[in-house]
C-alpha cells in the first residue's frame, strides 16, 4: 500500500455521459448498470486526472489516500485486451513491446554524471556559433541548464527569487514564439505529466518553491486533457511549500494559439 493521488467519483453528481471513460487512456473508468461512472480497479488509475477536464458535472476529483500502487504493466495488458494495441500505446508509464515493470512507480530516473546534467547558467549575450546568422533567426531566451524536472537541482543559485516558468514539454514545439512570448526573462523547468515518472514531482517542485521563493510562477500546458495535471501538480506544490504564490496558467493549442 502507498499513499498517492487517485480519482474519487461522486455518484450523486454523475450524469452517465461517459466522457471520462474515453478521456482516461488507462481504461480505469467505466459505467455500471446504473449508468454511473466507477473505478474499474485502483491499480489502473494513475492519478493524473485527465478525466477531470471533461466531466461536465464536477463528479470527479483527485484525492490522496492509502491504496495500491498504480501498475503500468497490468494497465497495459488491460487496455490492450479491452481497447486494442493502438490504445495501449498511450498508457502512462508503459509501452507495448517493452518490459513495463521497468517503468513502475517507485523507480525514479537515475541522475547520471554525464555532461548533459551539469548545471550551466547561460549568459545574456553570447555568440551564435555561426559565421553569419540569418536576419530572421529567433534568439534563444534560455538562461540555464538543465531544464528537465528530474535533473534540476532545487538549490541551483539561478532559481533564487526568479521569475519561474514550468512548461509541459510539447509547448515549445507547438508555440512558435515560445521563447519570446513565454520564456523571455524567466528560468525554465520542463516536464511531461503523461510520460515522465511523476511520483516525486509535487515534493520536488514544493522544495524548489520553498527554497527559492520565486517572484512569479507561470505554468504553460497543452490543451490536451492529460496535460492539465501538470498545473494541478504545481498548485499542490505551492500549497505544500507554504509560499504565498498564485501560479499563472497559459494553455497552448495544437495549432499554436495561446490562451489563459
Amino acid at each position: 500500500m502507498v499513499r498517492r493521488s487517485i480519482i474519487e467519483i461522486d455518484r450523486d453528481k454523475c450524469n452517465g455521459c461517459g466522457l471520462c471513460t474515453t478521456a482516461c487512456a488507462e481504461g480505469a473508468l467505466a459505467l455500471d448498470e446504473e449508468n454511473k461512472a466507477y473505478l474499474v480497479r485502483e491499480i489502473y488509475c494513475d492519478g493524473m486526472g485527465a478525466c477531470l477536464d471533461v466531466c461536465p458535472t464536477g463528479a470527479l476529483k483527485i484525492i490522496e489516500k492509502e491504496t495500491v500502487a498504480y501498475d503500468p504493466e497490468a494497465t497495459l495488458e488491460h487496455v490492450a485486451r479491452t481497447r486494442g494495441a493502438e490504445a495501449a500505446r498511450h498508457v502512462h508509464g508503459a509501452r507495448p513491446g517493452t518490459e513495463a515493470s521497468r517503468h513502475a512507480p517507485g523507480r525514479t530516473a537515475a541522475l547520471c554524471s554525464c555532461p548533459g546534467s551539469t548545471m550551466v547558467e547561460i549568459p545574456e549575450e553570447r555568440e551564435s556559433g555561426l559565421e553569419e546568422e540569418p536576419q530572421t533567426a529567433a534568439r534563444s531566451e534560455l538562461r540555464q541548464w538543465p531544464i528537465q524536472l528530474h535533473l534540476v537541482s532545487p538549490y541551483a543559485p539561478y532559481f533564487e527569487g526568479c521569475d519561474l516558468l514550468i512548461a509541459a514539454d510539447c509547448t515549445a514545439f507547438s508555440l512558435g514564439s515560445f521563447h519570446q512570448t513565454l520564456l523571455k526573462g524567466k528560468k525554465l523547468i520542463i516536464a511531461c505529466p503523461k510520460l515522465d515518472e511523476t511520483e516525486n514531482y509535487v515534493e520536488k517542485l514544493a522544495e524548489i518553491i520553498r527554497h527559492n521563493k520565486p517572484s512569479r510562477l507561470t505554468v504553460a500546458i497543452m490543451s490536451v486533457p492529460c496535460c492539465s495535471s501538470l498545473y494541478r501538480m504545481v498548485e499542490q506544490a505551492v500549497k505544500l511549500s507554504g509560499v504565498d504564490l498564485i501560479p499563472e496558467r497559459f494553455i497552448v493549442s495544437l495549432d499554436g494559439k495561446i490562451s489563459r
